[in-house]
């Protein structure tokens, strides 16, 4: 390979050009161009962007710097390392002005909880800031400092971004303040890393570390387009950056109204796939599973059950969760959604008014109930059922006036390990309705040589499926 075939490489691919290159045969002077062109571009990405680029101190009494997320061996890459005895706990993140009045993006888990927010400067000033809003469900959060005339930087349409074009990251990794790091873009779309995240993440391998959440990814000319947030373990080049449509589609949101208003349906889905796949959901290729129907909720009040498989919104296919979320996402909270669905081997459609998202989900679940004495075991997959009577119905605190409640479930048979619990109201056997033990009996009796059970339950009012592998 010449000369000038491995600097356009090297340069292509974002490395450092050094002087061995050039000992193995006389530098040309094209040569010399491309690797001053690089050298020049990266510099003038760094003068651009780092007068913009903050470095967020947060002061959080009684919380750990050292904290991370478990889920998946994904990490907020935030906080660096400090010393134990200190108190309060200090830590430093990264964020980035985008107005010049003085407000700053970061993310939702660098100010999460703060009680003290100190912001610095590239020129050396240090303000104090304020939270304007934060989104728990992005991780992407507005700050603000009482200044004007700032320098700011302006967002890129990360829809255009490209799968190895050429990226550039600064941020305070381990407190070194406006460290510059380059690399590629490694792919784009990733999502399904995280539960409970509206996810549109940017992969890269420039080098990020903890420190440098909330920084910015810049494309080469200057321009945001993602903000870095997860990194897979360290030194393995697998960084995440929250993609600069989303990151700016939730700031202007927090910024003009210090909130965020959602549709939802209220309901927890998975992706129709390999995993999933039985010969319950035969007949359907692509689609969405509903997995649970949380109770009080849109979809609760509307005809959709667990088991369905949703192939599409208003008629636009949708073939994975995230494309669903999308689509929901795009409609006005109060409005009437009609979904295309999968059921029993015909396609049906569901109207949904979607309500607003509320602030704490997390109280729409439910608790497990008591186990009860009761008949007969099913022997055929290892639990005990009465009727639902007024009695069971107020012991149990159960919401469904028919069905069979699950007052045992055997250890280690097939219902125990489809997580069936205590207290669930047994509503439907293989698409069959259930009313009470007889009907139940009756449905079972149908379902004889199956190999998989599809049972739909009534968890305290949250409807959800299970199936039940009964047979080889």
């Amino acid at each position: 390979m010449s000369v000038i075939h491995r600097v356009s490489a090297l340069a292509v691919g974002g490395l450092l050009l050094t002087q061995t290159l050039f000992a193995q045969a006389p530098a040309s002077n094209a040569a010399k161009d491309i690797a001053h062109q690089l050298n020049d571009a990266y510099t003038a990405v760094y003068e651009k962007v780092a007068p913009a680029v903050v470095v967020v101190d947060v002061e959080k009494n009684g919380r750990s710097g050292n904290s991370s997320n478990p889920l998946d061996g994904f990490d907020f890459f935030f906080r660096g390392p400090r010393d134990e005895s200190e108190q309060p706990d200090q830590s430093e993140g990264s964020g980035f002005i985008v107005r010049q009045d003085g407000y700053i993006i970061t993310n939702n888990h660098v100010v999460d909880g703060e009680d003290k927010i100190s912001v610095k400067l590239k020129d050396g000033r240090t303000f104090v800031a304020k939270v304007i809003g934060s989104d728990d469900r992005t991780d992407v959060a507005v700050i603000k400092i009482d200044t004007t005339g700032l320098p700011s930087i302006d967002f890129a349409n990360s829809d255009d971004v490209k799968v190895g074009q050429i990226v550039c990251a600064i941020g305070t990794p381990y407190k070194f303040a406006y460290t510059f790091t380059t690399g590629v873009v490694s792919a784009k779309g990733r999502n399904e890393l995280l539960p409970d995240k509206y996810e549109d993440y940017i992969q890269t391998d420039a080098a990020i570390n903890p420190g440098n959440s909330g920084g910015p990814l810049c494309d080469i000319d200057g321009r945001v387009i993602g903000m870095n947030t997860l990194i897979h373990g360290l030194n393995r080049g697998l960084g995440f950056a929250i993609s600069s449509n989303l990151a700016k589609q939730v700031s202007e949101q927090l910024i003009a109204s210090g909130k965020i208003v959602r549709p939802w349906l209220g309901i927890i889905i998975e992706s129709l796939n390999d995993q999933n796949r039985t010969e319950v959901f035969k007949g359907v290729d692509k689609g969405v599973v509903v997995r649970t129907i949380q109770a009080d909720t849109p979809a609760a009040k509307s005809d959709l059950r667990p088991a369905d498989v949703i192939t599409d919104v208003d008629g636009v296919p949708v073939t994975s969760a995230r494309e669903l979320q999308n689509e929901i996402l795009k409609k006005k909270v109060g409005e009437q959604v009609n979904l295309g669905v999968w059921r029993n081997g015909r396609k049906v459609t569901v109207s949904v008014k979607t309500e607003e998202l509320p602030g704490d989900t997390t109280k729409l679940a439910s608790a497990q109930a008591q186990p009860s004495q009761g008949e007969d075991f099913a022997s055929t997959f290892g639990v005990q059922v009465q009727d639902v009577t007024p009695t069971l119905k107020q012991e149990l605190g159960l919401k469904s006036d028919s069905g069979v409640v699950v007052t045992e479930v055997a250890p280690n048979s097939p219902a125990a390990v489809a997580d069936i619990q205590t207290g669930d109201v047994i509503t439907e056997v293989g698409r069959n309705q259930v009313t009470n033990t007889e009907s139940f009996q009756k449905a079972l009796a149908e379902q004889k040589g199956k190999p998989n059970l599809l049972l739909l339950l009534d968890r305290k009012g949250v409807k959800t499926y299970s199936i039940v592998k009964v047979g080889k």
